[in-house]
Parts: structure tokens; C-alpha cells; sequence
């Protein structure tokens, strides 16, 4: 399989049956309509060429391809003009195709391999919601995550909480969702988010290095995989009804809440223009 998808590069290592997945949305790198469908369509090709008996894959690695940056969260762009249209039908596509993305990066393609998240960057919002959804969780020290949606009077809904509560506790989540708080990889990985905490610029070493200790016992990770499916499932039921909840939420937001959106908005265009 060598396609290209639009918004995204990828590269396969067959020495440890791992694809790398590096994120590169335009203009700003953040989980663009285009970015989400070239997720989808890749994790379907994936599927396919196991089941054919093409490539094997054993790990997926989600990462990114713009220094300093893992993902930026939410397309606000897209959020505010829908919100201003009271365009509900847009929000909640939107929202689907988000908790399809994070659903079979949490099921891991409902096949016999692991997902890794490696967190090199800034995680905000919805980025943060991503790098969670994987099997294994891994950053590099002095990366940046968190949930600044209450900032604009919104929440992050699309498996924030399914997935803080279940690695850290309801009460974490909660205090991590409605603080808007901006913690580094180090703190959370005191707190249990993070997985694997790797120096800075050896993330990728990390997760290398971990492949290699699964891979001497396989059946022992590969079980431990299949526990934690089975004591702390996320339907996708569940991700749908909460954000479900944060479509009516978004359209609750008030002309103020917009600016500050949209002042957000601004900040990044400014940061990333050119």
C-alpha cells in the first residue's frame, strides 16, 4: 500500500511492522474535515491489507509532522462559522467523523495490533483527546497538553472524559476539563496520562525501544492488551451521546464566547502563517 493522503504522511518500517503516521494539516495543524477523512480511508486501507494477507502490521504510531506541535485540537474555524449559521447538522458531522477517528485508534482497528501516541509537541483540546485514544501513550519531556475548551465556555467532547476518567479517575478529569489548565508531560505522567515519558528529542527512540521490549513477549503485551479492552471498554455509543451533548453545548455559545474563540483562532493563525 503507497497512497498518499492528503494532510497526513506515511511511512512503513517493516523491520518492526509499524507504520508511522505523522500529522500535517493546512493551514493550521489542527483535525481539519480533510485530515479526519484521510484518517478513515487509511485506517480502512490498513484493515484491508491485513485481512488480503498484504503487509503485516503490528503498531500503528500516531504522531506529527510539524515541529513543536502534535495537534492543535478542534477546527475553530469550522466551529464558528457553524455556530454563527446555527448550523447543527455540520457540528455534529464533524463530530462524528472526530469519534470515528478516536474509536479505532482506542480499538486499535478491531485487529491484533497496538496503537502508540507519541506526543512530541503541543497537544491542546481535541489533540489532546487524539494522543489519549492510543493503546500507549508516550511523550517527550517538556511537551505541553491539556483542555483549554472552557476558555470559550465549551467542553471537550469527543472522549476526553471516557478516557481521562478511565486512566486517571472521574475526579482528574473533571478538574483537568473545567480548569482549562496547561500541564506538561512530566506532570502527567505523575498523574497516569502518559505512559512513557521520554527525554526531549528521543521520543521516537522510545517508542522503538518499546516495540522492542513487546516484541520479546509478545503474548504477555498482547494479553495485557486484551485486559485493559476488557476493563475499561469505551463504546462508541458512549462517545457519540457525549458529543451529541457538546453539539447542543456548541450551539448554546454566546456572542462573547465566540470572540474569545475567535481571538484563539487568530493566535494561531498568526503563529503558523506562512
Amino acid at each position: 500500500m503507497d497512497k498518499t493522503y492528503p494532510h497526513m504522511q506515511v511511512a512503513y518500517d517493516p523491520q518492526h511492522k509499524a507504520a508511522w503516521v505523522a500529522m500535517a494539516a493546512q493551514p493550521v495543524p489542527c483535525f481539519t474535515q480533510t485530515l479526519l477523512h484521510s484518517l478513515l480511508a487509511y485506517f480502512s486501507d490498513v484493515r484491508a491489507e491485513i485481512d488480503s494477507g498484504g503487509r503485516e502490521y503490528r503498531y500503528i504510531v500516531g504522531t506529527s509532522g510539524v515541529p513543536g506541535v502534535y495537534n492543535l485540537g478542534g477546527d475553530l474555524r469550522l466551529f464558528a462559522q457553524a455556530i454563527v449559521r446555527r448550523d447543527r447538522d455540520t457540528l455534529m458531522a464533524y463530530a462524528a467523523d472526530c469519534i470515528k477517528v478516536l474509536y479505532e485508534v482506542m480499538t486499535h482497528l478491531d485487529r491484533e495490533l497496538t496503537t502508540i501516541n507519541l506526543v512530541e509537541g503541543d497537544a491542546l483540546g481535541g489533540g489532546f483527546e487524539g494522543a489519549l485514544a492510543g493503546n500507549v501513550l508516550i511523550a517527550e519531556k517538556g511537551a505541553r497538553m491539556g483542555l483549554p475548551e472552557v476558555l470559550f465556555n465549551l467542553f471537550p467532547g469527543m472522549g476526553a472524559y471516557s478516557m481521562l476518567s478511565r486512566k486517571a479517575g472521574g475526579s482528574v478529569a473533571e478538574k483537568m476539563m473545567m480548569g482549562g489548565e496547561i500541564y506538561t508531560a512530566e506532570q502527567l505522567y505523575e498523574m497516569g496520562v502518559v505512559d512513557i515519558l521520554a527525554e526531549k528529542g528521543e521520543g521516537r527512540q522510545e517508542v522503538l525501544r518499546y516495540i522492542e521490549r513487546a516484541e520479546k513477549s509478545p503474548n504477555s503485551y498482547r494479553a495485557m492488551r486484551r485486559v485493559k479492552d476488557y476493563c475499561n471498554p469505551v463504546s462508541y455509543q458512549e462517545l457519540l451521546d457525549i458529543t451529541t451533548i457538546w453539539v447542543d453545548a456548541a450551539l448554546n455559545l454566546t456572542e462573547r464566547d465566540l470572540q474569545v474563540m475567535s481571538h484563539l483562532l487568530h493566535k494561531q493563525g498568526n503563529k503558523f502563517a506562512g
